[in-house]
């Protein structure tokens, strides 16, 4: 895939995978911290960055090619999205899909790789603007340690 040039001089671009793993909403916590002990999910100036989205229905019938006898129709189960990124040079990437497959309750879980860019920060530009929340009254999401 051919990606855009982006040099400029407020962000650099990197390119990786973005991943994002369908998992029951009982089970986020068991994920995250199963991929978190294989990487620390960095993005610029942070780490353990991930995102869980709502939870919406996830469909599926069983074949009975698997572990699981054949179901005649399928099941609806509540589940959330959980992404997260891996740059390409990241040497763990097989270890980190290994402990999602390790942690996840499903013997299928549903996991897309998606190639992709994210932007990250120039560090110590842009400090003053007025949007950024540490230049106005904090919001409630605001960590105490950051107000």
């Amino acid at each position: 895939m051919t990606y855009p040039t982006l040099e400029n001089d407020r962000f650099h671009a990197e390119e990786g995978l973005h991943i994002t793993v369908q998992v029951p909403e009982t089970h986020v916590r068991a994920v995250l911290d199963a991929v978190m002990a294989e990487t620390d999910l960095k993005y610029g100036d942070y780490d353990c960055v991930s995102f869980t989205t709502s939870a919406g229905i996830q469909r599926f019938r069983s074949l009975g090619t698997g572990r699981n006898r054949a179901t005649t129709t399928a099941v609806e189960v509540h589940c959330v999205e959980v992404s997260f990124f891996l740059g390409n040079g990241h040497s763990n990437t097989s270890h980190v899909l290994k402990a999602v497959y390790a942690s996840h309750p499903y013997e299928e879980p549903v996991i897309y790789l998606h190639p992709c860019v994210r932007t990250v920060h120039i560090r110590g530009l842009d400090e003053d603007n007025p949007n950024r929340f540490w230049n106005r009254e904090a919001d409630n999401w605001v960590p105490d340690e950051h107000r």
